[in-house]
């Protein structure tokens, strides 16, 4: 079993996750801005990459794409964590689409890097 052998199916499902999260967000924000569609992309992506990891001769460089994308993807939205935490509290912000996207992006791009981690110590 190759190390990277789990991470591309991680990552289509995530990615699918991902391209859901960021229409619904663009969505419910009345498509007022299309930054909401932000997990989208990146969603589309990483799930493309899965499905070319799912070849036995791709799926180590398919992993570390992931993991790039992923490590983007939480430190692009790093700078939501206080509306999340403030959301998350009772408090307010100034739009709660935007702070549940930007969580989202961050708990499933630490679950990928934790992934292709695991992928990479396993090698």
């Amino acid at each position: 079993m190759s190390s990277f052998e789990r991470t591309p199916g991680l990552g289509i499902v995530l990615g699918a996750v991902l391209v859901v999260i960021g229409i619904a967000a663009y969505v419910l924000s009345d498509f007022a801005s299309v930054t909401a569609l932000i997990p989208t992309i990146f969603g589309v992506v990483i799930a493309a990459l899965g499905l070319v990891g799912r070849e036995t001769d791709r799926q180590q460089i398919a992993g570390y794409g992931i993991g790039i994308l992923a490590l983007l993807g939480v430190l692009g939205s790093a700078r939501g964590v206080s509306d999340v935490i403030a959301l998350v509290t009772g408090g307010s912000v100034d739009s709660s689409v935007a702070a549940v996207a930007q969580g989202s992006m961050i708990v499933i791009g630490v679950v990928l890097l934790g992934a292709v981690a695991r992928d990479i110590l396993a090698d």
